[in-house]
């Protein structure tokens, strides 16, 4: 169900200016991905405020809009143009009533990306910055997200596209290199390298069941790097080629940065760098990656059964963080 809110959420964008996202009669969304949003808002202007009930005396307001002034001359001080989020907002629990009416997108003061707009108010990044992303379908998106939060909470783990913008506006920028660097440290250890015991009662199934799936995504890289991935069946990994390390290296440095953060979450969620890529590139869609990423985890499920809250929440949880992170990629790319 995640996953199809996601693409529907995607199909239903309308490329229109400053143009109000309905208000939806269901509006609860059960997504179970952590989301990243905006800092604390600046107290420089006086503003009325709505406060969360964490009790932090620090990070509780969150400012809407000025107050009737006691003094007729304090009238014409300018009140703030944005909204901004504590950083509580990140812990992913329900942090205090929806407090906006309309949510709405337009596009940047430079004209250079688009926005997203809480009332009359720019919503901003961890650094005040305004939210600004590189396409329309992507703010109607995450407009969405704002858009659907109900009128008793704001529930950030129901927001992933807001979670991977931040990271991609805020995080990426400044430790690019160690995101690459972590991704090559783990490559080795890549899930569809790791092949179970052909000669083993207990997983020959498994192994010819990776025969058939994996195999042809490894024919993939072989044909689309030069180096086909050797397979291993050491829990402690194997060693793949330099020139394949290589070339792939030299892929995630030539992403952007919003590219780059799909291809991380995708990587996390995944266990595999490899099937990041295979989505990156158009190889794989969502429903083939989840398909690979479970396989082992499937068979073991048809042969001993499922348990309820634990194999299907993680089943959910799965194709929300692969689904969100791939309509994060698609909406993300100027065509």
């Amino acid at each position: 169900m995640a996953s199809s809110i996601l693409a529907k959420m995607a199909k239903s964008i309308r490329i229109t200016n400053l143009t109000p996202i309905a208000a939806h009669p269901f509006r609860s969304r059960t997504l179970t991905s952590t989301v990243a949003a905006v800092e604390e808002a600046q107290s420089d202007a006086q503003s009325a405020s709505f406060t969360f009930s964490d009790g932090s005396a620090r990070e509780d307001a969150i400012f809407v809009k000025a107050p009737i002034s006691n003094s007729r001359a304090d009238s014409s001080s300018p009140s703030s143009s944005s909204v901004t989020m504590p950083t509580s907002f990140m812990t992913g629990s329900v942090v205090g009533k929806r407090f906006y009416q309309q949510v709405t997108t337009r596009e940047a003061d430079d004209g250079n990306g688009w926005t997203v707009m809480l009332d009359y108010r720019t919503l901003k990044t961890p650094s005040k910055r305004p939210l600004k992303l590189p396409t329309l379908g992507l703010a109607k998106a995450v407009a969405a997200e704002w858009e659907y939060q109900e009128t008793d909470g704001i529930r950030p783990f129901t927001m992933p596209l807001m979670k991977l913008a931040c990271t991609a506006l805020e995080r990426v920028p400044l430790t690019r290199p160690k995101i690459i660097a972590h991704l090559m440290k783990k490559f080795n250890q890549d899930l569809v390298f790791c092949r179970a015991p052909e000669d083993n009662v207990l997983t020959s199934g498994v192994h010819e069941r990776q025969v058939e799936k994996i195999d042809p995504l490894l024919d993939w890289v072989g044909s689309e790097f030069g180096f086909k991935p050797v397979v291993y069946s050491s829990f402690f990994g194997g060693k793949q080629e330099d020139g394949l390390i290589k070339a792939v290296e030299d892929l995630l440095r030539k992403t952007d940065y919003c590219e780059l953060a799909s291809i991380d979450a995708i990587a996390s969620a995944a266990h595999s760098l490899i099937i990041a890529i295979g989505i990156f590139r158009g190889k794989l869609q969502i429903e083939e990656a989840i398909e690979l990423i479970r396989l082992e985890e499937d068979l073991q499920v048809d042969k001993w059964g499922l348990v309820e809250g634990g194999h299907d929440v993680d089943i959910a949880d799965l194709r929300v963080q692969i689904s969100s992170a791939t309509v994060f990629l698609g909406l993300s790319r100027r065509f």
